[in-house]
């Protein structure tokens, strides 16, 4: 486990290298992003952000969305792989957030994982994305590099890994650092052969060289 010490270096690190902690998703209203997380299971945001123009071009309201074809939806998102029950979840929750939230996306932890196709990696993303609300999102980078750098210790499961996380990271920096951690594991400690020399951080972290 890494001392206070190493994961402020850590968290400053990666501060340093990635100053605009941004969701590589692209979105223009909270239900888009809700959508869009739900079609990257399994997928790749690159992927999601060919297939979302048409999408929401296609039906531009919640209404729209919750009235579709869910045959039309799945030609539309086909290519993200899994689309016979991704668009199921996309009509069911379009027609949730009408009926149940008056056509918005809910604040909550509780009233986002109700809905239909939301676990938690998707409830804490628009916790933190859209409402600025402390948030740990645990995707594959997360579970990887949080082991990887020491901060838990040979674990696997995501919600043992966002409660370890939520007590080490300070509540207002835990939305970005979630983001700067997906953008290291691609630019620089992917799964198989990390560049630790070429890490800021390698200093603080438990696979340093």
């Amino acid at each position: 486990m890494r001392t206070k010490k190493q994961i402020a270096g850590i968290i400053a690190g990666l501060e340093k290298l990635y100053p605009l902690a941004e969701c590589s998703l692209e979105y223009e209203k909270p239900y888009e992003l809700l959508f869009a997380t739900r079609l990257a299971a399994q997928c790749t945001d690159e992927r999601v952000n060919k297939i979302t123009p048409a999408l929401f071009g296609r039906f531009p309201t919640l209404e729209s969305i919750a009235e579709a074809e869910l045959e039309e939806v799945e030609e539309l998102i086909r290519s993200c792989g899994f689309y016979h029950s991704k668009a199921r979840d996309l009509v069911s929750c379009a027609g949730e957030l009408l009926t149940r939230f008056g056509g918005q996306v809910p604040d909550t932890m509780e009233a986002l994982l109700s809905l239909p196709g939301v676990g938690r990696k998707t409830a804490n993303l628009i916790l933190g994305d859209v409402f600025g609300k402390p948030a740990i999102v645990v995707d594959t980078h997360c579970i990887r590099l949080a082991n990887r750098m020491g901060l838990v210790e040979k674990l696997k499961d995501p919600v043992k890994i966002e409660t370890e996380l939520r007590r080490l990271i300070p509540p207002e920096k835990s939305s970005d650092f979630c983001h700067r951690l997906v953008l290291h594991g691609r630019a620089v400690c992917p799964a198989r052969s990390p560049r630790c020399e070429a890490c800021l951080i390698s200093p603080d972290c438990a696979q340093k060289l």
